[in-house]
């Protein structure tokens, strides 16, 4: 985990107001790249003409949350919404969840006094000429029987009206699911499919900037191209690697006051996700640069009386120390690395 002084002086280092690739679906730094922009139009539609079902597919990583926040957010006031998230859970346990997050006092004790309730909400709610979106991320992870159980949601509706709009999002094998003989219904009643596809390497230059530009970085050309290049290769256009690679070179950057981040610091960066067994037998290599980052951090502060001591503990106690550092290389390996540095000077 980052220090928290740390990071603030990273954000100073890079001229940043805010960490520009945090692994959170913050729709505020959402990049609208051709997939994303019409799926995320498709979604309005769906919900806003009352389709029914609604079925968002892409890969692990690609922004599908990101996008149904942003959706919840484009939605008008006379919309209400349910978001789960947690699709490990038995159909009894979605409804009363579902119920909960829609602010029904009293859903019922029985399974059947729910859906009796949750009926008597969407009725209510369409007089009022009120709209209700259920929002399903993960939906991958639904057996059969749940998401059978969930068509049958789709039952609740006027002669004219869908009283509940469903929104299914998942990853590819989703669709292996829904092709099963057994959910034909569900299958048919799919009003709009959207998938979302990685990044091309064109558009995930613009995605590092336009999050460097929410961010309000000083430099939106942080990274050089050729560092780019190889942040497409091994990412794959999957934007929660691009965050997570990014991220990493920017802490390298800040730990060895490089303000431009090329190739050599991304490979860097990437040598680290790819030596994880070697990391777990060893000090890593990540927490060393985290310690750099710590120590610069501290030592200003700390004064001349702490390096000093740094130095002679070192220099005295060497062996015990490293001994100590192989035992908790987390707390300790910026005071370990520290010190190396002033022992060689």
């Amino acid at each position: 985990m980052r220090a928290e002084g740390s990071t603030s002086l990273n954000l100073a280092f890079f001229g940043m107001q805010q960490q520009p690739f945090n692994p959170t679906p913050d729709p505020r730094f959402l990049y609208l790249s051709e997939g994303h922009r019409e799926g995320l139009a498709q979604l309005v539609y769906g919900v806003q003409e009352r389709k029914g079902f609604i079925l968002l597919t892409g890969e692990v990583g690609t922004g599908k949350t990101t996008l149904l926040r942003t959706l919840l957010g484009r939605l008008d006031g006379n919309t209400a919404s349910a978001f789960v998230f947690d699709t490990t859970l038995p159909f009894e346990g979605l409804l009363e969840y579902i119920l909960e997050d829609f602010g029904v006092a009293k859903p019922g004790e029985s399974h059947v006094q729910r859906l009796i309730t949750l009926n008597n909400f969407l009725l209510e709610r369409r007089r009022a000429g009120q709209n209700t979106v259920l929002i399903l991320d993960e939906a991958q992870n639904f057996d059969l029987r749940t998401l059978e159980q969930i068509r049958l949601l789709s039952n609740f509706e006027t002669h004219t009206d869908k009283l509940l709009q469903i929104v299914l999002a998942g990853q590819p094998e989703l669709l292996d699911t829904l092709d099963r003989p057994e959910l034909r219904q569900l299958q048919q009643r799919i009003g709009l499919r959207c998938r979302i596809l990685p990044l091309t390497a064109e558009q995930i230059r613009e995605y590092i900037r336009t999050r460097l530009r929410v961010a309000e970085a000083r430099d939106l050309g942080l990274f050089s191209d050729a560092a780019i290049r190889r942040i497409t290769e091994w990412s794959g256009g999957i934007p929660r690697l691009i965050n997570m690679l990014c991220d990493h070179c920017l802490l390298i950057g800040y730990a060895d006051q490089i303000r431009r981040i090329d190739r050599k610091i991304v490979e860097e960066a990437i040598e680290y996700f790819q030596q994880s067994e070697q990391r777990a037998r060893k000090p890593r290599r990540l927490l060393r640069i985290r310690g750099r980052a710590q120590v610069r951090w501290a030592l200003p502060a700390a004064g001349a009386m702490l390096v000093g001591g740094t130095a002679v503990l070192m220099t005295a106690y060497r062996a015990a120390l490293w001994q100590i550092v192989e035992l908790s290389t987390a707390t300790l390996s910026g005071l370990a690395h520290a010190a190396s540095r002033l022992v060689g000077q």
